[in-house]
Parts: C-alpha cells; sequence; structure tokens
C-alpha cells in the first residue's frame, strides 16, 4: 500500500532544532528520482528529490564527549551532512544532550536492544533515532510509544533492517536474509508505525552482498514511497568496500533510488564521507569538487604520472575553490584534455606545458611542473574567491559540474 503522506505539509512541520526545511530539489542526469516522501533529519531534507544527503558514523566512544565532537567535526570538513552515534551504554545517552547542542550537523542516535535510549535520545535533541525492531526487546508494545515521543519532538525516526538481525521466523521463513525476507521485515516495520498515523521514517535494508542489496532495495522501492537510505553493510577494508558501495549505490542511484547514504568502510569514517561525496559527484548528483584529471601510467608516458599527480592533489588539498586541474604525462590525450580543465599539464620530453582555460600560458622544466601548478592554482582560486564563486561556508576543495549544451 503506498503512503498517501502530504508531502507539503510534511515538509513545513515545525522541527525543534532547525525550524521549517529549506526546499530542495536534485534531479539525476541519468533517471529520473523516484518518488518518495520527504522527511527532516534536522535541517537536512530527505527524500521528496531533496538533495542525496551523505552520513557517516562515528567510531568513538559516544560518552568521550569531545573526542566525538572532533570527529565530528572532522566528518563534516569532509562534507558529510548527517552524522550518526553509537549509544550502546547509559554513559552514552548521557553525552546526547551536549553532542547534539554543539554538532554542527543533525545527529542521528544509533539505538539497539534497549527502547529506554529512544527516548533519552528524544529528550536530548536528536534529530533523529535508527531503531532496529527485529533487536529492540518488545517492540511491539514500545513502538507506539516512541511514534508519540517522536512526533512531538518533530523528529523523524529509520527503521533500520540488516541482513545480521533479521528476525527468526522471517529468517526460517524465507531460508535466510533474501531480498523478500529483508522487504517483508521493512513492511511489517513500517506497517507498524503507520498503524499508529506516523510516517517521517525513512528505511534502510542493507545486505554485505551487492547484488543482494540492490535486488533487496529495487523490491522495496516498488511497494511504497518511503525515503530510503542506501548502505552495504559490513562492505569490508577500504578498496573492497569503496567497490562494493561504489557498484551497488551506483546501480541504483542510475535507476533514481536512493535519497540518502552511508559508504560502510573498515576505515576511518571520513573516508567513508570522501567516497560517498565523490560517488555523488560523479554520478551527477552533487556538485563537483576539486577534481584531478590524470593520465594512467604506461608506457608512453614520459614523466613519473603517479608521483606527479599525487603530488598535485596534496599541495591543494585544502583549496576552497571550485578548480578541476589535468595531470597528464603524454602527447597523446594530453594536450587535449589539459586544455578541458581549468588549469593542466601536458608532460614530455623533460618538460611540462601549462595550460589556463585552453591556452598554454608557458612551459617549464620537469623539476617545476609541481610548483607551477599550485602556484597558478592558487592564483585561479584567489580570483575565484574575489569573484564570488566560492561559496562562503566551503569547507573542502570543491568543482564546477560540466556545462553539457545540449541539457
Amino acid at each position: 500500500m503506498m503512503n498517501t503522506l502530504n508531502t507539503e505539509k510534511s515538509a513545513e512541520k515545525p522541527f525543534r532544532k532547525t525550524g521549517n526545511p529549506v526546499e530542495l530539489t536534485s534531479e539525476s542526469p541519468l533517471h529520473p528520482r523516484r518518488k518518495s516522501h520527504r522527511i527532516m533529519v534536522g535541517s537536512v531534507p530527505v527524500g521528496g528529490g531533496a538533495p542525496i544527503s551523505v552520513q557517516s558514523m562515528t567510531n568513538t566512544l559516544t560518552a568521550n564527549v569531545p573526542a566525538t565532537l572532533q570527529q565530528i567535526a572532522e566528518l563534516t570538513a569532509a562534507g558529510c551532512d548527517i552524522v550518526r552515534v553509537a549509544v550502546p551504554s547509559q554513559d552514552d545517552a548521557d553525552a546526547l544532550p551536549e553532542i547534539c547542542r554543539k554538532s554542527p550537523v543533525p545527529i542521528i542516535a544509533d539505538i539497539h536492544f534497549q527502547s529506554k535510549y529512544v527516548f533519552q535520545a528524544i529528550d536530548a535533541g536528536c534529530a533523529a533515532v535508527r531503531v532496529n525492531p527485529g533487536n529492540i526487546r518488545k517492540f511491539n508494545e514500545v513502538g507506539p510509544s516512541i511514534c508519540k515521543a517522536a512526533t512531538d519532538a518533530g523528529i523523524s525516526l529509520r527503521i533500520g533492517v540488516n541482513a545480521g538481525s533479521l528476525d527468526k521466523e522471517l529468517y526460517a521463513k524465507y531460508g535466510g536474509p533474501t531480498p523478500e525476507a529483508l522487504v517483508a521485515s521493512a513492511l511489517k516495520e513500517a506497517h507498524m508505525f503507520e498503524d499508529v498515523g506516523f510516517h517521517d521514517f525513512k528505511i534502510s535494508v542493507k545486505h554485505h552482498d551487492v547484488i543482494t542489496m540492490v535486488e533487496t532495495y529495487r523490491l522495496l522501492a516498488s511497494k511504497g514511497d518511503w525515503p530510503l537510505h542506501l548502505g552495504v553493510t559490513e562492505a569490508g577494508p577500504a578498496w573492497q568496500g569503496t567497490i562494493k558501495s561504489c557498484l551497488a549505490f551506483g546501480a541504483l542511484l542510475a535507476e533514481g533510488i536512493g535519497d540518502t547514504i552511508r559508504v560502510s568502510l573498515s576505515a576511518p569514517p571520513v573516508e567513508e564521507v570522501k567516497v560517498g561525496c565523490k560517488l555523488l559527484e560523479y554520478m551527477g548528483l552533487r556538485p563537483r569538487k576539486f577534481d584531478i584529471i590524470s593520465c594512467p601510467s604506461c608506457g608512453r608516458a614520459q614523466v613519473d604520472v603517479i608521483q606527479l599527480a599525487s603530488a598535485v592533489t596534496e599541495g591543494l588539498k585544502d583549496v576552497t575553490a571550485p578548480i578541476r586541474v589535468a595531470v597528464m604525462g603524454c602527447i597523446v590525450n594530453g594536450p587535449g584534455e589539459a586544455r578541458e580543465a581549468d588549469l593542466g599539464v601536458a608532460s614530455g620530453n623533460g618538460k611540462g606545458q601549462i595550460f589556463i582555460k585552453g591556452k598554454v600560458i608557458e612551459t617549464v622544466p620537469e623539476d617545476q611542473i609541481v610548483d607551477t601548478l599550485l602556484t597558478k592554482a592558487q592564483e585561479i582560486a584567489a580570483q575565484m574567491e574575489a569573484d564570488g564563486l566560492v561559496p562562503v561556508n566551503a569547507t573542502g576543495p570543491v568543482v564546477v559540474p560540466i556545462q553539457h549544451p545540449n541539457r
């Protein structure tokens, strides 16, 4: 049964911490976005065509407030829109009011097993609470009270269904955490909320296997208009988890499915945010930030492209102006790619031709390429700031999306 929540009415609902949400929409260049109703996570709209938000989760002890706030600040600087914190103990729950008060982004409390922490998180000022009905004790009894508390506070919830914590009855019925089993669990819990008149929730149905995860979200997306939180759970170490997440998210986002994402990596949380932001940039779902176009190493290259690209990336990591830099190492594609970038170099024969906006401005010896590129990039950045082309609150390297004349 499709959810019939009035989107405009929901968007106008007063939220305790953030006031009225800004009406934002975002379309994919690949496929129309799936129609979903909008909820708010603090000041961040989720669903209803809102820009796809990037989430991550702190790995500090939440009770260690200074360490947790420091990591939240780092995640925010990397481009994170929403941060989730774990609340497995009373000490963690007691830390939430200060964390919520001081955090620059909305905080979601991650609650398992103990329903009392859900109510404490709501009272603490969390923008949302992630609940897993599959492991909350006596959820059938406490669920309505949780929905009422969330309604009274003006916050949203997330139903989080994971393959590893699937209801035992559903596990037995479907023979494991199949797409059908995960969706059945999500529908059961969604209807539980809706039956008491609560609609301000999003759903995740995570699995570690890419194909199963994609099939599960496709199935769930066909069943209703709930906003969907995408995730590949237990994705693995950085390189493996990045590949899994990009494959799964790319497939779903290319079909218009997904309203908010978290890249789950066995790596520092900031790395999750970097991958998530870049993934959305390359899918055309958020403005591109600072970008390096560099050729692969091959027998045609006459310079160390790997070292050159790494040095330029490191040297420009703090630039907040929208700049695209091309670092090319041979004469086949180098000049053409360098001309297309804001700033570029085509290298070979012990020297590099420096391009700005398609024109060669000078030729420098190989050992001066990096310093020249960094200097020119800073000059371009300064001019863009003077021209008002850099967002006031820009927190990281940022790039203007390519404009397609036929769109």
